[in-house]
């Protein structure tokens, strides 16, 4: 299993629009990918709702795993969109 952290470079946090970029490479990839906030417990990246229920704010650590062929580039492109600030691209 590949896992990495990363901190939510959004302004606004993890909000509809971020989330739904999030979701949307997440259902692309591979691999099943999960992520994680501070203690709680995994959630499936490509669903909308439980990425939403995190309530990830700007700077919050998330931890994202995947596991089989692909699972590091995966996970590697995930954390390089989350790390973004993607309120600026509005």
């Amino acid at each position: 299993m590949y896992q990495r952290t990363v901190s939510v470079g959004s302004r606004g946090g993890l909000h509809a629009r971020p989330a739904s970029l999030f979701v949307q490479t997440a259902t692309r990839q591979p691999v099943r990918v999960t992520v994680a906030r501070d203690g709680s417990d995994p959630v499936d990246a490509r669903s909308m709702l439980s990425v939403l229920a995190l309530a990830a704010r700007h700077g919050d650590t998330l931890v994202l795993s995947a596991a089989g062929a692909g699972a590091q580039e995966a996970v590697e492109e995930l954390a390089a969109l989350l790390a973004q600030d993607l309120d600026a691209k509005a």
